[in-house]
């Protein structure tokens, strides 16, 4: 198999490297959509050898569909990927070697993050799995503002090696891009919205079980579920064993942003009542 890959990019030069490297030996035909980038990543992209096309960001979800649609790809598999993700070199070499001409539709990559130079392992999220690999034709973005993934219309199937998503931003980014996603979660919440998303199945593949889990997650009172999470993720499942980088990734990801959520949904309905 030889995919078209197809990057989102915004001020992505610290990570862009890795991933355009990581895909280097797999394919010729990669693309870049970039959203307004300042700090060279355009031309970076070009000088590797991608072709870089434009567009303003409105959500995640709206930009996987847009690039879908306008990135002229020249392969039948698309690969899906954000700057800050590579591919493990067994990763590139188990996807090169599917059919490409195959009875799936469409592959679940499992990733695995990279927090502050270290790569996370415990704590129930390690991996995490995304429909990144699908035949053209089959495969759209669901419309979520936060927390989106792929669908695939047709068969799937899960592969085994895993891509890294390193992390390089800053705490001060990070905090402030999670301070952002907050908003859309709320949002999403508020609206309780369900077409175009997938859907919640705890006998599903393996991201409708995880949408399942979060309804069940969503059901359980403000400000205490934030708070049972992260002795979840950081007690029962091991958390702690992923060192210092892990005690301030599941403080953060884990209790401070899911409050900060709970905060917001807390104001919104106090401010309509």
């Amino acid at each position: 198999m030889r995919p078209s890959v197809i990057i989102l990019a915004y001020n992505s030069a610290d990570s862009l490297p890795a991933t355009l490297a990581s895909v280097s030996a797999l394919t010729d035909d990669i693309h870049v959509v970039d959203s307004g980038s300042t700090d060279g990543t355009p031309e970076l992209a070009k000088a590797a050898g991608a072709q870089v096309l434009h567009h303003a960001f409105e959500s995640y979800g709206a930009q996987r569909n847009w690039a879908i649609a306008n990135c002229p790809i020249k392969y039948g598999w698309q690969l899906h990927l954000d700057a800050d993700e590579r591919l493990t070199p067994e990763l590139a070499t188990e996807i090169a070697a599917l059919p490409e001409q195959s009875t799936t539709d469409g592959f679940f990559l499992p990733r695995y993050l990279q927090f502050l130079g270290r790569i996370l392992r415990h704590g129930g999220m390690s991996p995490t799995w995304h429909m990144r690999l699908f035949q053209s034709g089959k495969g759209s973005c669901e419309v979520r503002e936060y927390d989106q993934h792929f669908i695939c219309t047709g068969t799937t199937s899960q592969l085994k090696y895993s891509m890294i998503d390193d992390i390089r931003m800053p705490l001060t980014e990070w905090t402030y891009r999670h301070n952002r996603w907050s908003d859309a979660e709320v949002r999403e919440q508020l609206k309780g919205e369900t077409a175009g998303r997938v859907g919640a199945k705890m006998t599903g593949n393996v991201i409708e079980k995880k949408r399942a889990l979060r309804e069940m997650y969503n059901n359980l009172p403000y400000f205490v579920r934030p708070f049972g999470l992260w002795f979840y993720r950081y007690v029962v499942r091991l958390g702690f064993l992923d060192g210092m980088e892990g005690f301030i990734f599941y403080t953060l990801q884990t209790f401070w942003f899911r409050f900060l959520i709970d905060a917001k949904l807390w104001e919104a309905r106090n401010a309509k009542q």
